[in-house]
């Protein structure tokens, strides 16, 4: 019984992908460029501290909290005095390089905590993180 009233239930497929209209972009999102640092030290320490705050509010207060926060923005600093300005390559640079940090005891991984950071950065020159504007 269950059978047949399993098979008299019609399939419904998605819409075909010419039902869907897909708006161009017309120009391309153009990067966010970060002022040139004054005090990069300074810098890493502000992300630090609001980097690790995220973190601690967005799940639980963990231990491991600030060794993510300090490894992010010695990554930053250090991306950041090299002279790198571009909002794009300091969030790869993230994502590379913590790709060897054990996130064994956390609950985040490197690409929340570059995304985080960019968020943080795109907050702070007063940029919405949806839209870029």
């Amino acid at each position: 019984m269950i059978l047949s009233i399993i098979l008299r239930v019609p399939l419904r497929f998605p819409p075909r992908p010419s039902a869907f209209k897909i708006k161009k972009m017309t120009q391309p999102i153009p990067p966010i460029t970060l002022p040139p640092p004054e005090n990069p030290l300074l810098e890493g320490e502000w992300l630090r501290e609001r980097l690790q705050r995220w973190l601690d509010t967005e799940f639980i207060p963990e231990a491991v909290n600030q060794n993510i926060a300090q490894r992010a923005a010695q990554i930053f600093v250090r991306q950041r005095m090299e002279g790198e300005n571009d909002l794009g390559s300091l969030v790869i640079a993230i994502v590379t390089e913590m790709q060897s940090y054990d996130f064994s005891n956390s609950f985040y991984g490197e690409f929340a905590i570059a995304n985080a950071v960019s968020d943080l950065l795109l907050e702070s020159l007063g940029i919405d993180k949806c839209c870029g504007q």
